[in-house]
């Protein structure tokens, strides 16, 4: 005999007794009952139901007496305990139409009316209970678990909704195994063996009381590491298991715990005379006691007789233990529903009419519509589903400071509440082996910000691999699946977990390659500016005047704006200063090419005219030079024009070179525009040189062709290499190759033309004679 059915049983008839002493519930009406033992076996719980459905009586049941005539009409039954059987006595009390009112039956299948419609509890469906336990183990972070289940409808049902609620809150399952307490005992060991060997620490069970028991039993032989245990309702209050150590710390939620007044007394109010009335009480105080009563052998074979002196109150079962009144107050409501819908048939207001007859089918229409507040003060109605609101009470096994373990309550769960506010916890848990502190049970440890989870292959979403964020990407919470990809003008820091704006880089003015070149620029101008002056100051020596004065003056002035020039590459681009930046230097250089182009035809031109009856200076004067470098410098400032008419250089933020910085530079706008005028510099100090080759084997102590060819030389050479090194230059160091070209060419020419006629003037001033440039004095040429 299972005691604690056996106070299920006797619950019911404290509830009819307290009913039928109430004037308010049924007046003037008395209940009767049967009770019946299914044995918690399925074809005893299937007999039964046929004895309902054809209102035959048991040969074995506890009644009291009701008039004969009622005896075929059993308006409805409450339990049975067990989903398994529950479920097989619905499917046959439905057809007939007799409501069913389970005490403890939780499989969520039973809340399918299709398949039972007559069928009711007062217990909440595992639909809930497998919803808060996924959301517990949610709660504090448990994503690698094991679970165990009995294999049976009440296990299987409730494994499975508890695993689909887990799978969508992002929790793994390690292995999900299977045991029922009638299998071989190598399916248990087999069990026992799984848990022993997994790495997950927390492990949700699933089962019934029986199997649970079994496997108990079979750990404490070999006892695994230290376990989070998580209970359904049916073990996690069951205070048989306390004296296993190895479930310290178990939490799970069981049905709340209450009070019923009365109930104690009448459990203990039991003697010999009054079990001899009964079959049921009669099994009891023999099995309770080791004694047989007088004539009554069935359960007591062999044992003494008892003797009268045995104390009920003295006994320690699961019968006398009230201190944990939970699925005995689910018997309690269901047997005020059935009462309630009854007097909802037979009752109007004030009174009752005993001579109504009434079929079981007008019962269970009553049932849907009972909403009521039982005596010890619990609100009891149903769903369309048959199923009660969901309240748990979160059960946690603490160890007390005699070492012993208790049931302590520390949250609840209450579905009827705004969703997200169903869970709450109310005081301290004491973990598995008295530990404070939250135990932990993932596969893998979480990824911190600056990586990405990259699941392993062929293993659960639970199991990953953290992987750093790919260059520019970064990530910054935890457990991030994806990395995130800065914005363009921002890169990731060295953790990879947040986004900074890049450096912007370019050829600023406090650079020390800017002043470097800074201080060479303004150098180059103010040697310029020297020697003009020199030139000035001597305009009337024959040096300078043979070597025409007027372009050299204009070449001087074009050289001074070209270092100059190179000045405005330097600093934050902007519109104005790249437009003028390559017009400028395109412009000047044009300019400064002209000068010496044009130096350089006078030099041809002076020789040819030594000639007899040569007349060739008259075509190549000095409005002719002046025309000459004004045409070939309107051509450059016609193709800048141009340049800045179509495709103008602008600022650009160049992403491309540094993937970690910005470049900030002048864009060319249009290439070709760009290259044309590098072009026509090009072309024109080609034709330079050429001019200058030729011109070089002129008689003349002072021949100017000579220094011209060298500083085209140079020129060429510089710009020749200026364009691989230009491009292949990164960053602010592609300007600093411009303005270095810039500078070298125009040093090359100040050096290469003016430095000898320098000298000459500066140091030796007795070669300044007409006579010593036309040769006629013996001197060695410069």
């Amino acid at each position: 005999m299972d005691f604690r059915e056996f106070r299920f049983a006797r619950a019911m008839e404290f509830t009819i007794h307290e009913i039928n002493n109430r004037t308010d519930l049924l007046p003037g009406i008395t209940l009767g009952f049967q009770i019946h033992d299914s044995c918690s076996a399925v074809p005893m719980a299937i007999k039964v139901a046929f004895q309902f459905a054809n209102g035959l009586e048991s040969s074995f049941n506890d009644s009291e007496s009701c008039p004969k005539s009622a005896a075929a009409a059993v308006p409805a039954l409450v339990g049975e305990s067990a989903s398994t059987p529950s479920i097989s006595m619905a499917r046959i009390l439905g057809l007939f139409g007799i409501p069913q009112v389970s005490n403890y039956a939780t499989c969520a299948c039973l809340s399918d009316k299709r398949q039972y419609p007559a069928f009711f509890r007062t217990v909440p469906s595992d639909q809930h209970q497998a919803a808060a336990l996924a959301r517990m183990v949610k709660h504090f972070g448990w994503t690698w678990i094991g679970a165990v289940r009995s294999d049976s409808d009440y296990g299987n049902n409730g494994m499975a909704t508890f695993l689909k609620a887990a799978q969508e809150e992002g929790i793994c399952v390690e292995y999900s195994e299977a045991y029922y307490r009638t299998q071989p005992r190598s399916k248990l060991e087999r069990v026992a063996n799984v848990i022993r060997r997994s790495t997950a620490r927390v492990i949700v069970a699933f089962l019934a009381s029986g199997d649970m028991k079994f496997l108990l039993e079979e750990l404490a032989r070999d006892p695994p590491p230290p376990l989070q245990w998580i209970g359904s309702e049916t073990w996690i209050i069951e205070t048989e298991f306390l004296k296993f150590n190895m479930c310290s710390g178990a939490v799970g939620f069981g049905i709340p715990q209450s009070v019923i007044p009365g109930l104690r007394e009448f459990l203990l109010d039991l003697t010999p005379a009054q079990a001899l009335k009964s079959h049921l009480l009669t099994e009891f105080w023999e099995r309770s006691f080791s004694c047989s009563l007088k004539g009554q052998t069935d359960y007591s074979e062999g044992a003494r007789e008892c003797n009268g002196s045995e104390d009920i109150r003295a006994l320690q079962n699961p019968y006398t233990d009230t201190s944990q009144l939970r699925v005995t107050n689910m018997v309690y409501k269901a047997t005020y529903a059935i009462a309630h819908a009854i007097h909802g048939v037979i009752c109007n207001d004030t009174q009752c009419d005993k001579t109504t007859k009434f079929a079981p089918w007008q019962i269970l229409q009553q049932l849907k519509r009972v909403n009521f507040t039982t005596k010890n003060g619990y609100r009891v109605n149903f769903d369309s589903k048959g199923d009660p609101a969901a309240a748990y009470e979160l059960i946690n096994w603490q160890i007390k400071k005699d070492g012993t373990i208790d049931f302590v309550t520390v949250g609840q769960y209450d579905s009827s509440k705004p969703r997200g506010q169903e869970f709450s916890i109310s005081r301290s848990i004491s973990w598995m082996g008295g530990q404070t502190e939250v135990p932990v049970s993932v596969c893998s440890e979480s990824c911190p910000p600056g990586t990405r989870k990259a699941v392993q292959k062929g293993k659960p979403i639970c199991c990953y691999d953290c992987i750093p964020c790919a260059e520019g990407e970064i990530s910054n919470s935890t457990d991030s699946l994806n990395c995130v990809r800065c914005p363009p003008e921002f890169w990731p820091n060295v953790q990879r977990d947040s986004c900074y704006p890049k450096p912007v880089e370019f050829l600023s003015w406090d650079d020390t390659l800017s002043i470097i070149l800074t201080v060479f620029s303004v150098a180059g101008a103010f040697v310029a500016v020297c020697i003009g002056a020199i030139f000035y100051k001597h305009r009337t020596s024959p040096i300078v005047r043979a070597n025409n004065s007027e372009l050299s003056f204009l070449l001087l002035f074009s050289l001074t704006l070209c270092f100059l020039c190179s000045l405005t590459f330097i600093g934050r681009p902007s519109e104005w200063s790249c437009m003028l930046r390559h017009t400028a230097f395109g412009i000047t250089f044009v300019l400064c090419i002209s000068c010496v182009l044009g130096k350089t035809i006078v030099v041809l031109m002076a020789f040819r005219a030594t000639l007899p009856g040569s007349n060739v200076m008259k075509w190549f004067g000095p409005p002719q030079q002046r025309l000459s470098v004004l045409a070939f410098t309107l051509i450059q400032i016609i193709i800048c024009i141009l340049w800045l008419t179509i495709s103008p250089p602008f600022p650009l933020k160049n992403f491309k070179h540094y993937k970690e910085r910005i470049i900030l530079e002048c864009g060319l706008g249009s290439a070709i525009g760009f290259w044309a005028v590098l072009g026509y510099i090009g072309l024109l100090a080609l034709l330079c040189f050429v001019l200058a080759f030729l011109a070089r084997k002129l008689p003349d102590n002072f021949n100017e062709a000579k220094f011209i060819t060298f500083s085209m030389l140079i020129f060429c050479a510089v710009w020749i290499t200026f364009i691989p090194a230009y491009v292949s230059s990164p960053g602010k160091f592609t300007v600093a190759v411009e303005i270095f070209a810039i500078l070298a060419s125009s040093f090359g020419l100040i050096i290469c033309i003016f430095a000898p006629k320098c000298f000459v003037i500066v140091f030796r001033p007795e070669k300044n004679t007409k006579k010593h440039l036309m040769g006629k004095v013996p001197s060695k040429a410069l």
